[in-house]
């Protein structure tokens, strides 16, 4: 049999062939599948993204850069975009650039490929992310990630979520600023299709800072959750040591959101907005028992220094936070099954591709696993999402 050749132009439908084929396989047409995690290649949009941008000096900055295709990244991001690895070498180009044939006009192309993938996934509802803009939370400019935040969010709303209700989205939150932070929420919380709110993790601002409250509060007015999207920073003083791609992507991704959690439980925000729902999304689940155990360890120890806390760490990390999947360490299937035991997985895990990223994972990843009952694959794939987002639990896929 011939081996596939993907580049950036080629179609998701092809890449993904094999994904429809399995989902058809496991009969996924009478399950809701919900994917929490995929990802648009928004830097392919961006001379549409900048039109929205509020200050007319640096909407007109970005126009003119853009226009002259000054420099890699577009105008205004600050990721470096050098360290390009997440294609293995230029082996699995997706998430790198989507340059596919769309001959579709009555929506934007943007639209069409996330529906391309949704349909051969097998998928529901797909939460989109955006990409380059991950690293927003380490622009030595805060305004910047004000400006951009907030054209990424108009532009997603009325260009995106509106022509396909089956598309959602954690709107972006300009966190280093919080009373930006605040008037985002407050703006973009009400449209349907804004389901949650999305803090890019990869930043050095205390979760449990006085200055949060305010937003802590109104998201749990609006009744959505907020989301903790992990990412890699090389420029970390500690990860700067680490010389593997491989080593960096370990443990970046899992870093950042492990000390947010730390800081999120030991000041005690679950008592304080007890209905604000977080999620902690594609830092894999394998450091969640390691970090329940050691909280609770030195908790046990030193309960004065957590005075809010009225039970174990552990105990609000498994009750009152929730986790996405991608990406699972399957390669030890025991420990696998501990760790999914710890998280309560059957009401607090939900299901995550990462597409098109190149580790990204089909529904199968869950479905398959021996030891869950079909009630908790069926929560795990979409039914807790259902729950958590307000959304209708009827599949509405096509295959």
């Amino acid at each position: 049999m011939p081996v596939q050749t993907i580049g950036i132009h080629t179609d998701t439908r092809d890449i993904l062939d094999h994904a429809r084929k399995d989902a058809k396989k496991r009969g996924f047409e009478d399950w809701l599948i919900c994917d929490i995690d995929a990802h648009h290649i928004e830097s392919i949009s961006w001379h549409e993204i900048i039109q929205y941008i509020e200050d007319p000096v640096v909407k007109d900055n970005a126009i003119r850069y853009y226009k002259q295709r000054m420099g890699a990244p577009p105008y205004g991001l600050n990721g470096d975009f050098g360290l390009r690895y997440q294609s293995v070498g230029g082996r699995i180009p997706m998430s790198d650039d989507r340059r596919e044939t769309v001959s579709e006009t009555d929506v934007h192309r943007d639209v069409v490929l996330t529906q391309r993938a949704m349909n051969s996934l097998g998928i529901d509802y797909m939460v989109v992310f955006p990409t380059p803009m991950l690293f927003l939370g380490m622009h030595p400019q805060p305004e910047m990630e004000v400006w951009l935040g907030r054209a990424y969010n108009r532009f997603m709303i009325e260009r995106i979520l509106a022509a396909d209700d089956r598309i959602k989205t954690l709107a972006y939150i300009p966190f280093n600023t919080p009373e930006e932070a605040v008037r985002t929420v407050r703006e973009v919380g009400h449209h349907d299709s804004v389901i949650g709110f999305c803090v890019t993790s990869t930043r050095y601002k205390p979760v449990h800072h006085n200055d949060y409250m305010e937003l802590y509060s109104v998201m749990q007015e609006f009744d959505k959750p907020i989301a903790f999207h992990s990412g890699y920073h090389w420029q970390d003083p500690s990860l700067m040591t680490v010389n593997r791609f491989l080593g960096m992507h370990a443990l970046g991704f899992v870093w950042c959101n492990m000390v947010h959690m730390t800081n999120w439980i030991l000041n005690g925000i679950p008592e304080r907005f007890p209905r604000l729902k977080s999620i902690w999304v594609e830092s894999g689940l394998a450091w969640v028992p390691f970090l329940m155990q050691r909280l609770d360890d030195q908790y046990l120890m030193r309960q004065s220094e957590a005075p809010q806390l009225k039970k174990l760490p552990s105990e609000y990390m498994r009750q009152n936070c929730w986790y996405t999947t991608q990406p699972m360490e399957t390669t030890h299937p025991d420990a696998l099954k501990v760790t999914l035991d710890m998280i309560n997985a059957e009401t607090q895990l939900l299901f995550a591709s990462d597409w098109p990223h190149f580790d990204f994972d089909l529904p199968s990843t869950i479905y398959d696993l021996p030891f869950l009952s079909e009630q908790a694959k069926r929560n795990i794939l979409g039914l807790n999402a259902a729950r958590i987002f307000n959304l209708d639990p009827t599949p509405r896929k096509k295959l």
